[in-house]
């Protein structure tokens, strides 16, 4: 009896996933300074969400890389809201490939970033993309410099782009 309820509650999530959300639908541009706002205020959630996750689950050798279970977060918002988030190195070596700079925005961002830029933005395609800085504390700093390195001098940063689809004129 419990299979077959476990098979039947199966088949059910795999017959919604396989259905649009209509979450999904195509994403309604917005103005610049909406955009603008709207990206301000999304690195203050994502920024204040990563000190929480560190501060309160982040133990042990088994826990998850708090920026790494956000990414989740950034998927999520991606496929509802259209709105791309992505971490990048930006004055240290990168912790995941994945976290390198790529695209000419991101390597020019982070080179703002290190040279101490509040933020980094460019509107170009009908995307508005901001770049702002994730100060590492002195917990995170001996991942993202090596072990046995001792403590930098000067401060170290990630980087978080965040890029809203936005109306041109």
């Amino acid at each position: 009896m419990l299979c077959t309820a476990l098979a039947a509650s199966a088949t059910e999530q795999d017959q919604k996933k396989d259905q649009p959300d209509k979450t999904e639908a195509q994403a309604e541009p917005v103005t610049v300074e909406k955009a603008r706002e709207r990206a301000r205020l999304l690195h203050q959630v994502y920024a204040t969400t990563l000190d929480v996750m560190h501060e309160r689950y982040f133990h042990g050798a088994r826990a998850m890389v708090p920026a790494r279970a956000m990414e989740d977060i950034f998927e999520e918002l991606e496929r509802t809201d259209h709105i791309k988030a992505r971490w990048i190195s930006v004055n240290t070596e990168p912790m995941s490939l994945n976290h390198k700079p790529k695209s000419d925005f991101e390597k020019e961002a982070a080179d703002a970033l290190a040279d101490g830029q509040p933020h980094f933005e460019r509107i170009a395609g009908g995307v508005y993309q901001r770049a702002t800085p994730i100060p590492l504390a002195s917990g995170c700093v001996n991942c993202h410099t090596g072990f046995f390195k001792g403590t930098p001098k000067s401060p170290r940063f990630a980087g978080l782009v965040i890029s809203i689809p936005v109306q041109t004129p």
